[in-house]
């Protein structure tokens, strides 16, 4: 399996393709601001029809998890999420099967001046490649 990622200001998934608004950045802030994450899976036929569950999650610079302060106490700032997909009528056996998935985020309060990284693992597997680092840059002087 293999997955492409992105961090961009909004996505939506339609008609099988993802839609990205102002795609591509690793610098944001200081004040927070709503994000996303432009995600494309691709399955390989073997492994298709099959249940799989992927997860999100943000680490600091100290490959720490990221918690936020919430009504409910401090809570890791993660998403997960389960997939199966079908093989598609026509497409030759052995061909890889594309799944977009777009995950939209509120502004999440991180302190300026820092980095992070968003963190991608299926069905327990993680690759270098499913990484997304980013800065928040730091507060200017009055």
């Amino acid at each position: 399996m293999k997955a492409t990622m992105l961090l961009c200001d909004a996505a939506q998934v339609a008609d099988g393709k993802l839609y990205i608004l102002g795609g591509g950045w690793s610098l944001t802030g200081p004040a927070p601001a709503p994000s996303a994450i432009a995600v494309k899976i691709e399955i390989d036929w073997h492994e298709a029809v099959t249940s799989h569950h992927w997860e999100l999650w943000l680490e600091n610079a100290d490959g720490q998890p990221v918690s936020i302060e919430t009504a409910e106490g401090p809570q890791m700032v993660e998403i997960r999420g389960d997939f199966e997909v079908g093989r598609p009528e026509g497409i030759p056996e052995g061909s890889p099967i594309d799944l977009p998935l777009a995950v939209n985020l509120g502004p999440i309060p991180l302190p300026p001046g820092g980095r992070y990284t968003w963190r991608l693992s299926i069905d327990g597997l993680q690759d270098q490649a499913w990484a997304l680092s980013f800065t928040t840059r730091p507060n200017q002087p009055a």
